[in-house]
C-alpha cells in the first residue's frame, strides 16, 4: 500500500512538473502563428544587393577579402517551423520557434564551402532580413545571436510585437540551411583541408571541424524532419523530451555548446526510437520509463563506444569504417540520417565524462531519494558553482595566445584554448582530481554584427574542479619520473620549469619531483598553487588573470593568521591532563571512570554508573552538587584554579577554561518510570547531557568520515553569529544541518571544499521544506521502518497546531536523529517559524551573492566580506558593545558600524560589567543562569538577537505587544527609550551605544 502511494505521488509530481514545464495548446497556437508571420514576412523579402559592409566587422575577422562577397539576394526556396515547437517538445522557460531558412543556391558560387566564404555569404544573407524585417510593425525587437556558440554561424532572434503573455520572452530564431549547395566530397572530414591557413609544419592538413560546420547546415532540414517524423503522435515521448530538457538545464555545465542541448536530446531518443537503436523505447512505455531508459543509455550503454547511427536499417548507408572514421576524428559520434554529419562533433571527452556521470548519479537519485528523486533530479539547480569542489575564473581577453591563433581556422580559437587549459590541468593536477570541466561561453549576450568577433571571449572562461580525494589533493609532493628515463624525466622538467628538482626518497629512489611546501591549515589551497603556476607558465598569464575560489572565506576561521584547529594538540593534551586529575581524584565517594568532551571545542563529562545513587530526583540533584563542589574542592587542592557552583564546575587548566557538569544514566531510567505514571520526573538537564553526550559521539565519528565538515560547520556558525541568529538556533542544529549536506548529497558529490560545501548549507537552510518535511539524520544509513514511521508520527504530531495556527508551529525545524526522533533535543522551542523564515530569507540572498562572487568576482560594495556582514536598519534598536571587553575581541571580523538611529545611552568601558554579577537577590548559580536573567529582566518586551562567535553588536526587535496587557502595551510604546536605558544600565561598562530605530507599534 506505502509503495502504491509513493508512486502514485511520484505521477502526481511528474504530471504538475509537465503542466508547468509544457506550454497550453493555445499559447503553441499562438507560437506558431507568431513563426508563420514570421516566415511570410521573410518570403517577401525583394531581390537586392547584398554588401560585405552590412556586416564588415564579421567579414573582415574571417579573414576575408570584401570584394568576393558580393552577391544578388533572392528570397529562400524553403521556410519551415523546426525544433521543439514542430516536433511537440516545447519546455518552459526558455521557449523559441526555429525557423529554418534554406539559402537559393543562386547567391553561392561553387567553390564558396572554401575559407569561410560560406559563413560570410550566409551572414550577410542574415544581414539582409535583419535589415527588412526592422521596417515591419510586427517585430517588436531583432537580436544576433550564434548556432550552439559557434561564432562563425550567426543567427537572428526575432521577438514578435504582440506577446504571448505564457510565454514571456518567446523569439523566433531564424536558422540558414543549406541543401545541396555543396557537393558532399569536397567536404569530406578526413581528407579536405577547406581553410588553407591552416597548416601543420607548411604542410595542409584536414578540416574536420570546418567541414562539419557545413556540413551541419547542409543536412540540418533533412535531421529535423525525421526527428520530427519520430516523435510525431507520440506523447510519451514528447514529454520525455520536455522532463530530459528540464533535468539537463538544472545541469549548466552540460547543457552546454560542447555538451548536450535539446537537438541532441531529441537526436539520441530518436536513435533510442528506431530500429537501428535496437528499439530500445516503444509505444508501449510510459514517460518515466523512457526517461529511465535514456539515462541509462546515457551512463551504461557500450554503444557509444561504437558510436550511434540514426538511420532505420533498411535503409542503412553509413559502414562500420564510417562510423570508425567519426570516432577517430571526434570523441563522441552521433551520425545523422544522412550518413554525412556527426551530430556531436562539438561534444568533447570531458563533455560526455560529466553528461555520463550526471546520468549515473541520476539513477541513483531516481532509485535511492525519497518520491523517486523528484527534487533532486528535476528541482535542484545542479550550477558550476555548487557541483565543482573550486571554480576558476580566467581572463584571457586580448591574451597572445589567443590573438596569435585568429578568430577561427579549422576550430575557433576559444575552442582551442578551452582544450589547451584543460590539458595543461590535466597534466598539472594529475590524480589530484576526479573531473576538470572548462568553459568559454564566448558569445556576448549583445552583439552587434558590425563589430565582427572581437567582443568575443570577453567573458573569463570558467574552470571547474572535483578533487578525487583529501588525501591526493592535500599531497606535498608530486613524484615524477626517474632520471634514467631521460626524455620522460626532459619533458617533465620542460613542463614544471623551475619547480622541479631531483630528489631522494626515504625508500632509495632518486626522482623529478614537485614539492609544494604548505602550513597544515593551507593544504586545501594546494590545488589553487598548481593551477596558478602552471597557467601563468604555460599561457603567459599574470596573477590577476586568474581567479581561484578556494581560500576566499578563510579570513572568517583564522585568528591572527592561523587556523585555531591546528593548535589543537594543546586543547587535547590540556584536556587529558584534566582527565587525568579527574581519575585521579580520591577523596571523593564515587571513582570517575570516563571523561568525554561534549562542546564543540570540548563539551561536558560522562561518570561512571553506581548503585549509590538517590531514587529520588531531589535527593539526586543534591548529591549532584555536593559532587561537582567536592570535585571543585580537590582540585583546587591540587593547584588547579577552579570557580565552582551548584550546577557546574569551571576550571582553567594549561591556558584553557572547562566546564564540568555531572551526568548520570539512572535520571534517564527515573524519566522513563514518569511515562509509565510516576511523579518522579528527570531533569532535562540530565537528557540534555546525554543526548550531548551521543550528538558529540556522532559527530565526531562523522569528521572522521568526511574531513571536510569541520570547516564547513565552522563557515555555518559563522555565519549564524555574523547574522545574529545565535539566540535562535544552536551549535548543535547547525551541525546536524551540515551533516544532512554530507550524508545526502544528492544531486551532488560529498563536497570537497569548504566554499562549495558552506554554498550547499545556504541553499539547503533557504530551500528546505520545513514546515511539511522532516530533516532525518541517518549518520549509518541504519534506520529501518520502524525508525522511519516513529519519526514520521512525531513529525505529524509537531505539526497538529498547523492549521489552527500556520505561524507558530513547535518544532518548526524538525531534526530527527538515532538518538532524537522527535526532535526535543535542540530545537524544540527554537527557532520559530518567523525567525526560520528570516533565517531562510537571509541564506538565499547569502546565496545568491555568494553563487556571484564565484562566478564574476568582487564587483563594488558587493565582496566576499559581504556575507558576513548584517545590516542593522532590520531591528527595532541595536546594542553596540566595547570590542576590548568581550570574551574573544580577536574574533570580531568587523566592527559593527554606527545604526542610523537615535542614540538613547553611551557608556565607557570598565569592570562594572561581569557576566556572573547578580541581577536581583541570591547569587548566579553558572554563566547560563547569569543569562537567562538577564533576559528575564525584561520579560515578553523583545527578542534578543546576538552573535556568539566575534559578536559586538546586539539586535533588539520588539515583542507583539498583544502579548502582554493592554496597559504595558500603551506604556511601551510611549517610553521605548526608557527601556533602552535600562538595558543600557544592565549592561554598563560593556554597552558603548543603544540605538532606537523602529518604536514599537501595537498590532
Amino acid at each position: 500500500m506505502a509503495a502504491a502511494a509513493g508512486e502514485d505521488s511520484i505521477e502526481r509530481k511528474l504530471y504538475t512538473l509537465l503542466q508547468e514545464a509544457r506550454p497550453s495548446e493555445s499559447a503553441l497556437r499562438a507560437a506558431a502563428e507568431a513563426a508563420d508571420a514570421v516566415s511570410e514576412l521573410i518570403k517577401k523579402v525583394p531581390a537586392q544587393q547584398a554588401t560585405p559592409a552590412a556586416a564588415r566587422g564579421f567579414v573582415r575577422d574571417l579573414g576575408l577579402a570584401s570584394e568576393k562577397l558580393e552577391f544578388t539576394f533572392r528570397p529562400p526556396e524553403v521556410v519551415q517551423v523546426a525544433g521543439s515547437l514542430a516536433a511537440g517538445t516545447v519546455a518552459r522557460p526558455d521557449v523559441a520557434a526555429d525557423l529554418l531558412v534554406r539559402l537559393p543556391k543562386e547567391c553561392f558560387h561553387e567553390k564558396d564551402f572554401l575559407n569561410h566564404r560560406y559563413h560570410a555569404k550566409r551572414c550577410l544573407y542574415l544581414c539582409v532580413i535583419e535589415k527588412n524585417l526592422r521596417s515591419s510593425k510586427k517585430i517588436h525587437k531583432i537580436s544576433w545571436s550564434t548556432f550552439q556558440d559557434e561564432s562563425r554561424k550567426p543567427v537572428l532572434h526575432v521577438y514578435p510585437a504582440t506577446e504571448i503573455a505564457e510565454l514571456p520572452g518567446f523569439y523566433v530564431r531564424i536558422i540558414p540551411t543549406a541543401a545541396s549547395l555543396f557537393t558532399v566530397s569536397k567536404l569530406n572530414l578526413s581528407t579536405r583541408n577547406n581553410v588553407r591557413a591552416y597548416t601543420k609544419d607548411g604542410i595542409n592538413v584536414p578540416t574536420p571541424k570546418y567541414n562539419s560546420s557545413i556540413l551541419e547546415d547542409m543536412f540540418l532540414e533533412e535531421n529535423a524532419e525525421f526527428i520530427c517524423s519520430t516523435f510525431a503522435d507520440w506523447k510519451a515521448l514528447q514529454e520525455a523530451s520536455i522532463l530530459l530538457k528540464v533535468w539537463a538545464r538544472q545541469r549548466t555545465s552540460i547543457y552546454a555548446h560542447d555538451g548536450l542541448n535539446g537537438h541532441l536530446i531529441s537526436a539520441i531518443l530518436t536513435f533510442l526510437a528506431i530500429d537501428s537503436g535496437g528499439s530500445i523505447i516503444n509505444r508501449s512505455m510510459t514517460t518515466r520509463q523512457i526517461f529511465r531508459v535514456f539515462m541509462n543509455f546515457l551512463a551504461n550503454s557500450k554503444g557509444w563506444a561504437r558510436g550511434l547511427v540514426i538511420q532505420p536499417m533498411k535503409k542503412r548507408t553509413v559502414t562500420k569504417e564510417d562510423i570508425a572514421n567519426f570516432l577517430k576524428i571526434f570523441d563522441v559520434a552521433i551520425c545523422d540520417v544522412s550518413g554525412h554529419v556527426n551530430l556531436a562533433f562539438r561534444m568533447t571527452k570531458s563533455a560526455f565524462s560529466e553528461l555520463q556521470d550526471e546520468a549515473s548519479c541520476t539513477l541513483h537519485c531516481l532509485d535511492k531519494c525519497r518520491d523517486g528523486g523528484f527534487e533532486e533530479v528535476f528541482m535542484t539547480k545542479v550550477d558550476v558553482c555548487a557541483k565543482f569542489d573550486s571554480c576558476l575564473r580566467i581572463n584571457l581577453k586580448g591574451n597572445s595566445k589567443v590573438t596569435s591563433l585568429g578568430f577561427c581556422v579549422d576550430d575557433e580559437s576559444w575552442r582551442i584554448l578551452e582544450k589547451d587549459v584543460q590539458s595543461l590541468l590535466q597534466q598539472g593536477l594529475t590524480d589530484r582530481t576526479k573531473m576538470i570541466r572548462v568553459l568559454w561561453r564566448s558569445t556576448p549576450s549583445e552583439w552587434n554584427i558590425m563589430d565582427g568577433l572581437s567582443e568575443f571571449g570577453s567573458s573569463p572562461l570558467l574552470v571547474g574542479v572535483m578533487i578525487s580525494s583529501l588525501e591526493k589533493s592535500f599531497r606535498l609532493v608530486d613524484i615524477g619520473p626517474n632520471p634514467e628515463n631521460r626524455d620522460e624525466a626532459a619533458k617533465f622538467r620542460k613542463f614544471w620549469g623551475e619547480k622541479a628538482e631531483l630528489r631522494r626518497f626515504k625508500d632509495g629512489n632518486i626522482a623529478e619531483s614537485i614539492v609544494w611546501e604548505s602550513e597544515p591549515w593551507e593544504k586545501h589551497t594546494i590545488i589553487k598553487r598548481i593551477a596558478d603556476y602552471v597557467l601563468m607558465k604555460h599561457l603567459s598569464l599574470e596573477n590577476e588573470d586568474l581567479t581561484h575560489v578556494v581560500d576566499q572565506l578563510d579570513f572568517c576561521l583564522l585568528v591572527n593568521g592561523k587556523d585555531p584547529v591546528s593548535s589543537s594538540g594543546a586543547l587535547l593534551e590540556a584536556f587529558d591532563t584534566l582527565a587525568k586529575q579527574l581519575r585521579l581524584l580520591d577523596d571523593i565517594p564515587l571513582k570517575i571512570s570516563t571523561v568525554q568532551p561534549l562542546d564543540s571545542a570540548f563539551r561536558h563529562t560522562s561518570l561512571e554508573g553506581s548503585g549509590n545513587w538517590p531514587l529520588d530526583p531531589v535527593a539526586m540533584e543534591k548529591t549532584k552538587s555536593a559532587f561537582l563542589l567536592k570535585i571543585g574542592e580537590s582540585l583546587e587542592d591540587r593547584g588547579m584554579y577552579v570557580s565552582p557552583s551548584e550546577d557546574e564546575v569551571n576550571v582553567l587548566a594549561s591556558g584553557y577554561s572547562f566546564l564540568i557538569k555531572i551526568f548520570h544514566e539512572r535520571c534517564l531510567l527515573l524519566e522513563k518510570r514518569a511515562g509509565d505514571g510516576s511523579t518522579q520526573i528527570a531533569p532535562s538537564e540530565d537528557k540534555v547531557l546525554f543526548m550531548r553526550s551521543q550528538h558529540s559521539s556522532m559527530v565526531n565519528g562523522l569528521h572522521g568520515r568526511y574531513q571536510m565538515y569541520g570547516p564547513v560547520v565552522r563557515l555555518a556558525k559563522r555565519w549564524i553569529s555574523a547574522h545574529m541568529f545565535s539566540s535562535f538556533i544552536s551549535e548543535e542544529a547547525v551541525e546536524l544541518v551540515v551533516a544532512y549536506l554530507f550524508l545526502k548529497p544528492f544531486p551532488f558529490q560529498v563536497p570537497s571544499s569548504r566554499v562549495v560545501g558552506f554554498l550547499r548549507f545556504l541553499r539547503l537552510l533557504s530551500s528546505f521544506d520545513w514546515t511539511f518535511s522532516p530533516m532525518v539524520i541517518d549518520i549509518n544509513n541504519d534506520f529501518n521502518l520502524k525508525d522511519e514511521k516513529e519519526i514520521n508520527e512525531n513529525f505529524m504530531l509537531s505539526r497538529k497546531s498547523y492549521e489552527q495556527n500556520p505561524h507558530d508551529i513547535e518544532r518548526a525545524m524538525f531534526l530527527a536523529t538515532s538518538y532524537d526522533k522527535a526532535s526535543e533535543a535542540w530545537t524544540k522551542h527554537s527557532p520559530s517559524k518567523p525567525v526560520l523564515k528570516r533565517m531562510a530569507t537571509y541564506a538565499k540572498s547569502s546565496a545568491e551573492l555568494l553563487t556571484n562572487l564565484i562566478l564574476n568576482g568582487q564587483s563594488g560594495q558587493y565582496t566576499w566580506e559581504c556575507l558576513f556582514r548584517t545590516p542593522m536598519s532590520n531591528y527595532d534598536a541595536v546594542v553596540l558593545l566595547h570590542q576590548e571587553k568581550l570574551c574573544h575581541p580577536h574574533h570580531v571580523l568587523f566592527p559593527a558600524e554606527t545604526p542610523n538611529g537615535k542614540l538613547v545611552i553611551w557608556g565607557k568601558p570598565s569592570k562594572d560589567f561581569h557576566p556572573y554579577m547578580p541581577l536581583s537577590k541570591g547569587a548566579v548559580k553558572s554563566l547560563h543562569d547569569a543569562r537567562d536573567k538577564l533576559l528575564c529582566t525584561f520579560p515578553n518586551t523583545f527578542k534578543l538577537w546576538y552573535g556568539s562567535v566575534g559578536g559586538d553588536a546586539v539586535g533588539l526587535t520588539w515583542e507583539n505587544p498583544k502579548k502582554r496587557g493592554r496597559e504595558d502595551a500603551d506604556e511601551t510604546m510611549l517610553e521605548p527609550t526608557s527601556i533602552l536605558k535600562e538595558v543600557g544600565d544592565v549592561g554598563k561598562g560593556l554597552v558603548r551605544g543603544v540605538y532606537l530605530l523602529k518604536a514599537p507599534k501595537l498590532r
